[in-house]
């Protein structure tokens, strides 16, 4: 056959050429998106495990298209859980009803009844102790182990904890969620550890409620006395 005819005829040298061009042309771009896109999620985060993962990275790959869509394939895989979480989900689990609760899962609140009191009108706190732990615990919320102190400035006005008699313990028993409600009354009178059997009143002015509980303290409440 003619050299000449075969590269003159348009049915096969210039056509079939040009197809091989853009077949390997379109097999280069699939997988530069594919290795494009297994770097960038790399680059976002760390790269999520599962299962499906370990069988799969024992086989080993040589086709570039291939592993290109096993990665994606396994950007869908659920994450692996976070080792605090599984830390809490354990402790959770060795909890048993009736224990002592943890610090760590108290919240202390307290709210004045009004923001000003007239003379001689005695100022009114809520008390409130909530479990959000996982299970019932146990919480002393008696004088000496939870305390409400009054200050003003650095002035130490008046506490709870002060001349405390008998054990001072009052152990409840804390459902998750619902809260302990104390309500305390304050005679405006001063207080002191020497147990004074006459304390003298407090001035008008203003003042800020607290309460303690171990570490645990509860959100200032300032009012005014007249």
């Amino acid at each position: 056959m003619d050299p000449d005819t075969m590269r003159g005829d348009p049915g096969f040298g210039g056509d079939v050429y040009w197809r091989r061009r853009m077949s390997v042309l379109v097999a280069v771009l699939v997988v530069v998106a594919v290795v494009a896109w297994a770097c960038s999620s790399s680059a976002g985060g760390p790269q999520r495990t599962s299962s499906a993962q370990s069988s799969q990275s024992a086989t080993p790959v040589t086709d570039p298209l291939l592993a290109g869509l096993r990665t994606l394939a396994m950007g869908t895989a659920s994450p692996s859980p976070t080792p605090s979480a599984t830390k809490t989900t354990q402790e959770a689990r060795t909890r048993r009803p009736g224990e002592t609760c943890a610090e760590s899962d108290l919240v202390i609140g307290m709210q004045g009844k009004q923001e000003i009191y007239a003379d001689g009108a005695q100022p009114n706190f809520l008390i409130t102790v909530v479990n959000t732990g996982p299970v019932m615990c146990k919480a002393d919320v008696g004088p000496r182990a939870m305390e409400i102190r009054i200050t003003s400035g650095e002035d130490r006005i008046w506490s709870t904890s002060d001349c405390v008699s008998g054990a001072g313990t009052e152990v409840k028993e804390l459902e998750r969620g619902v809260p302990y409600v104390r309500s305390l009354d304050w005679d405006r009178r001063r207080s002191s550890g020497d147990c004074r059997t006459d304390p003298p009143n407090a001035l008008p002015g203003t003042y800020v409620v607290m309460a303690r509980m171990g570490k645990l303290k509860s959100p200032k409440g300032v009012f005014h006395l007249r």
